[in-house]
Parts: C-alpha cells; sequence; structure tokens
C-alpha cells in the first residue's frame, strides 16, 4: 500500500512478449484486474502431437477474485483463441469484445459445449469503469473488421494498448480515428504497449487498396479457373475477393472449415455481401472454369489443409486444370517458407500457374504496421515510458529503439519477459516482482497434462523410435519361463536387422536373469532393462530409443 491510500499499478505479460502469437496482458490495480486479449500460438515442428501452446493461467486462477473483465482488441486466432481453455480453468465475470470477435467466440465456446452468458459487444465510444479504474476504446486498422486499441485509465496513470494495427490511408474498411488518438495523446499517457510484428520493416507498409487493385487485374486477364489461398481470418481480403467474384460473374467454393466459419459470421454480421455467389465444391466442378474462383486454406504450406491436398492430387472434390491459376494471397510465417515452396513446386509440376506476394505482384500486404507507421503511433500517443509488445526479441528490441529515435529516453523503454512486472505509481515506473508464466501445451482435450519429459520422450520416438521389451516371469521360481520377446516401431527394419534383434533379446534375457537372482522387484528389473539396454543398443547403433520393458507374473506350478 502506497501514500493516500492508493496502490500501485502492475502491469505484465502472460503471453506475447518473445513471441508473435498467445498475446495475453494484464493491468491489476488494488484488488482489480483486467486483461486484454487471451490466445494461442501453434506448435513448431519439434512439439509433436501438441495441438495448441496457450498462456499459463496459475496467477489469474491464484487472483480470480480480483478480475474484473476480458476484454478483446479483435478476432484473430493469437488474440482469442485461448478463451474458451481461459474459461473452462478461471471465472471471466465478463467478456468485451468488438462484434466480429464476438460471434467468432461465440462459434469457439460452443464447439466446447460452454455455458457463457456474460459476453458484451463495445464500440469506440463505449466506456466501462470499475471501482479504481476505466476502460475506453479507440478504432484501428487491421486486417480483420472492428479492430481496436485500448485505452486504460488508473488512478497510477493512463495505459494505452495499441491491439494489432497498422495506417492505411486507402483501407478497404473504416479509416483508423487518428483524431481520438492524438486526443488520448494530448490527454497524458503514462505507458504504451505496441504492436510490434513488423518493427524490423522499413517504410509503411502496403496499402490493402494495392492489394485489391493486383487481384482486380488478375481476375480481368485470367480466362481460367482461379484458386485463391489466403488466411481465413483475413476479412478484409475475403470481402474484396468476393467483390471482385460479383464483378467478373464468377462464383465461389470455399474450402477449409476455418474459412468456412469466418465466410459464414461475416456473412452473418453484413461484413460480406452476396451470399447468392457462394456454391459447394459439386456445383463448381459443374460450372466453366471462367466462371469459377476456389477459395482455400493451405497458404502456409500446411499438410491437411485443401491447398496441399490439391497440390498433391489427393483432394477428393478438385483436380488441377491445366489452365488453373493459383494464387498465394499471403506471406509467409516464419518457419512455414520450406513448406510453401514444397507446394509451389508441386503446383508447377502439374502444370499450373502460380502467383506469389512479390514487388511486381502486390497480392498480399500485412495488417501490421511497418517502421514508419509505428513511429506515427508512438507521436500520436505521446507516452512518458514504452514496452513493446507482441513479438520476438529482435522484433521489441528494434521497436524500443524506434522509439528512442523518436525522443524517447531509453531508459523510459523496457524490453521485458513474459511474466516480468512494471510497476506504475503516480506515473513513475520501475520494475517489480515477476509473477508465474510459461507455456501451456493443449493435446487433444488434455489442457497441461504434457510436460517436458512427455516431450523429450516423443521426440526421441519420433527420431530414434521405440523398442518393447516383453517378458514372461515365474516369481516363484524366480526364473524366466521363456526367452524375451523384442518389438520395435520406428527403430530399425526388423526384416534386415534380425541379428541386431536377436543379441538385444540375449542381452534381455541375462539382465532378467541376473536380477532374478537378486530380488523379484518388477520395477528393479524394469529400471535396469532400461540402463543396460539403452547402453548396449547405442554401442551398436548409434541410437536411443525409448525402452519399453513389460512384465508379466506367470507363477507356474508344478503340475
Amino acid at each position: 500500500m502506497k501514500n493516500n491510500n492508493i496502490e500501485d499499478t502492475k502491469i505484465f505479460a502472460l503471453g506475447g512478449l518473445g513471441e508473435v502469437g498467445k498475446n495475453m496482458y494484464c493491468i491489476m490495480t488494488g484488488n482489480e484486474i483486467i486483461i486484454t486479449d487471451v490466445g494461442i500460438t501453434f506448435p513448431s515442428d519439434d512439439l509433436p502431437g501438441v495441438d495448441y501452446i496457450i498462456p499459463d493461467f496459475t496467477f489469474l486462477k491464484q487472483n480470480e477474485s480480483k478480475i474484473k473483465a476480458l476484454f478483446i482488441t479483435h478476432g484473430h486466432e493469437d488474440h482469442i483463441g485461448g478463451i474458451p481453455f481461459l474459461l473452462q480453468s478461471v471465472n471471466i465475470p465478463a467478456i468485451y469484445t468488438p462484434n466480429q470477435a464476438a460471434g467468432l467466440i461465440r462459434k469457439k465456446i460452443e464447439d466446447k459445449n460452454i455455458n457463457y452468458k456474460n459476453l458484451f459487444i463495445y464500440d469506440e465510444n463505449t466506456k466501462i469503469n470499475f471501482k479504481t479504474m476505466s476502460v475506453e476504446f479507440f478504432r484501428t486498422t487491421h486486417s480483420i473488421p472492428d479492430s481496436h486499441g485500448i485505452v486504460i485509465h488508473t488512478p497510477n496513470g493512463t495505459i494505452v494498448t495499441t491491439g494489432d494495427f497498422k495506417f492505411d490511408l486507402t483501407p478497404i474498411g473504416p479509416i483508423a480515428n487518428i483524431h481520438k488518438m492524438a486526443r488520448i495523446g494530448e490527454e497524458g499517457v503514462a505507458l504504451l504497449l505496441s504492436d510490434s510484428t513488423n518493427a524490423l520493416n522499413e517504410g509503411m507498409s502496403t496499402s490493402e487498396s494495392k492489394v485489391d487493385a493486383a487481384l482486380s487485374r488478375i481476375f480481368l486477364q485470367h480466362k481460367g479457373r482461379i484458386i485463391i489461398a489466403t488466411f481465413a481470418s483475413n476479412i478484409y481480403r475475403l470481402k474484396h475477393i468476393v467483390d471482385t467474384c460479383k464483378r467478373n460473374n464468377r462464383k465461389i467454393a470455399i474450402f477449409g472449415r476455418s474459412m468456412e466459419n469466418n465466410i459464414e459470421i461475416s456473412l452473418n454480421e453484413g461484413y460480406i455481401k452476396h451470399r447468392e455467389i457462394f456454391i459447394t465444391p459439386e456445383e463448381a466442378n459443374q460450372l466453366k472454369p471462367e466462371e469459377v474462383c476456389l477459395l482455400c486454406t493451405g497458404s502456409q504450406g500446411e499438410p491437411l489443409a485443401a491447398l496441399s491436398r490439391i497440390a498433391n492430387n489427393s483432394h477428393k472434390q478438385i483436380k488441377l486444370q491445366n489452365d488453373d491459376l493459383v494464387v498465394f494471397s499471403s506471406s509467409a510465417i516464419p518457419g512455414n517458407a520450406l513448406s510453401i515452396s514444397r507446394i509451389i513446386n508441386k503446383l508447377y509440376l502439374q502444370g499450373v500457374k502460380v502467383y506469389t506476394n512479390t514487388s511486381l505482384s502486390n497480392v498480399h500486404t500485412s495488417g501490421h504496421g511497418n517502421q514508419e507507421e509505428l513511429k506515427l503511433m508512438l507521436r500520436l500517443i505521446k507516452p512518458k515510458y514504452f514496452m513493446p509488445f507482441h513479438g520476438e526479441y529482435r522484433m521489441l528490441r528494434s521497436h524500443a529503439d524506434l522509439a528512442i529515435l523518436s525522443g524517447m529516453p531509453k531508459e523510459n523503454t523496457f524490453v521485458l519477459e513474459n511474466g516480468e512486472v512494471l510497476s506504475l505509481y503516480k506515473g513513475v515506473i520501475k520494475k517489480d516482482k515477476n509473477v508465474q508464466a510459461g507455456d501451456v501445451y493443449v493435446d487433444g482435450n488434455r489442457i497441461g497434462e504434457i510436460g517436458n519429459a512427455v516431450m523429450r520422450e516423443r521426440k526421441i520416438m519420433s527420431s530414434d523410435g521405440i523398442v518393447v521389451i516383453v517378458a514372461n516371469i515365474d516369481t516363484i521360481k524366480k526364473q524366466l519361463v521363456m526367452s524375451t520377446i523384442v518389438t520395435t516401431r520406428g527403430f530399425v527394419y526388423i526384416q534386415e536387422n534380425i541379428e541386431l534383434l536377436k543379441s538385444i533379446e540375449k542381452e534381455a534375457n541375462n539382465v532378467i536373469s541376473n536380477k532374478l537372482k537378486v530380488n523379484c522387484i518388477f520395477s528393479d528389473i524394469k529400471t535396469e532393462l532400461i540402463d543396460t539396454l539403452s547402453k548396449y543398443i547405442y554401442e551398436k547403433t548409434g541410437r536411443y530409443p525409448i525402452i519399453l520393458p513389460i512384465i508379466n507374473d506367470v507363477k507356474r506350478t508344478n503340475q
């Protein structure tokens, strides 16, 4: 407790720092916590079996009674994807969300059979008051409708979080409310949290209207079938594609569940018009090529996505035709370039033409601002302190450097990690004690049950395989009833390694027989098998497969 009965305001991230995704930020004053966004990230190849990665909610569970509300900046997965998991773990009194995101959130919680009623829609004129804090909003431009920045007024100063944004003076949707941003800046801002995704990119981002023009030219020039792969969450891009198809008398067939969900919600809410031009894949196959556009997921080379199956000639409904044109209206997410290249090569091998985003063909632009736009946000908001968020460390560091170039003292910038805490008291910020933060793995319906030990074993099995040792033991006579049985998966090809498996079998027999002379405790026998066989197999093969002993107690007696 501080003087004058005012407590400090703590600011920290449970996700979103040092990473692109999993955004989750908390503002706490006294006994009140406000949360902004709760996203997910998708696992890399070194996390086999993991479906999603979500933030660690431990701190929120421990302080559940203090939570006042969750505020959503916009409807992308890295900002709303964790909501069902949060609601299953923590009591959230209310969720405030813009309209487009509300439809996506309702779909998510319905799919998880979660009964949640306290979902409220805000716009940029909404103001929400709590005991020690109040919240208002300002409209931003992003690749999805109803994107907002959030302004949190605390007793210790105003905090602004931008959400994802860019400055596009010729957008497809509404323009950002630059006047309100400037007014907020004039009123005084203690701390700005700003999107760092494109902090490494110089200049200004390309306007969505240029993508609009580039795609329009493609539709006018190409007389065959057009297949477009883009992000299902890029609603403004989808809106333009639909409008362009309408002008060029093309019908649209959709492929991919996420694409179907986003199109349906956008049609229902009025963000996308012309429901009549959507047709089934079967109907698309009956039309002339120049009358069809296929809109699909898979722009990142995902192996199970629609475009991958089309490129592999394994899609049940769509087969490529010689005059097809495939357009990648997207950019490569870091780590996906190789997968995308494979798909493009397969498409070329099938004889179709492929357009990707280049300096000569603006068929995609980012929804995140480049360096000049980030500087503009800093100039408009004019914060005393700055904390870059939503980005890998190099992006955060670059964004902090931009703030310094824009006149901010270096000591007023904070490049933090998830769990690190800033304490704001009467307009002055200092570092505070950390809170618990980290990654939680979601594997099917299991949340947080998959730890490092399990992941380590999965990685070993994926590279070195598994060896199963089955042994039948007579615990009365303290002897093996028969020779052990050795089976393997993903370790070696059995038919070509009979001698190796026989030598492993012999080694296992010796270990069990020697151990039985001392005791019959199965756990001791299993431990000895794992230790001895791991060393033996490594000496023979240079590999460390998982050793799985299965011991059965037979207890045979003389008849």
